[in-house]
């Protein structure tokens, strides 16, 4: 497979189908999927950035960008979180999550946003301009991340005002700033 062989577009209502298929087959169980179907309903992450990956006309990839606020403050700038990134199995480590981050990141910056953040892999999200330790930079994430894993709370400052749109606790919309969203599922064993 070649990447120039890869299409990527803005997500419509007729893709819903493709999303659940793709972020089920990427995760092996539908958390993430039920995760993502609320999104697209919540007012509160708007604007959103939903981007499917294909490949031969079918759908291998997505990625999810929802709004996220300053806990509490006045005047908020743009910023997103990027939650879930999901490639299916058999098209994983061949470039495609990566052509749908920076694909993303460009659309974010064309609307205005300013910051994006990230809790994932420690050694894969930095490779594509986040920093590490986002709450040691000034953005606290909605729930307490264990010092262990502060590395994997990161951000990426896009827009033109960079880190100067302020600082400050981060809050995502509705439906992701639920606690659950923010656990180590193996420690609720």
């Amino acid at each position: 497979m070649k990447t120039e062989d890869i299409l990527i577009r803005e997500t419509t209502i007729r893709d819903f189908k493709d999303i659940m298929e793709v972020e089920t087959l990427a995760f092996g169980y539908d958390k993430e999927a039920k995760l993502v179907a609320e999104l697209l309903e919540d007012k509160t992450a708007e604007p959103i950035i939903s981007l499917l990956a294909f490949y031969k006309g079918n759908a291998v990839g997505h990625i999810l960008f929802t709004r996220a606020y300053f806990d509490g403050a006045e005047g908020q700038p743009m910023m997103h979180i990027l939650a879930p990134l999901a490639v299916k199995p058999e098209y994983q480590r061949q470039g495609i999550g990566g052509m749908l981050i920076k694909t993303g990141i460009q659309n974010l910056k064309e609307k205005g946003s300013n910051l994006v953040f990230v809790l994932g892999h420690k050694d894969y999200y930095p490779k594509y301009g986040f920093l590490p330790h986002a709450s040691h930079l000034g953005y606290p994430a909605p729930y307490p991340i264990p010092e262990e894993y502060s590395d994997c709370w990161m951000v990426q400052a896009i827009g033109q005002k960079g880190f100067e749109v302020g600082k400050g606790m981060i809050k995502c919309s509705d439906i992701l700033n639920r606690p659950e969203h923010w656990r180590d599922e193996e420690s609720d064993r």
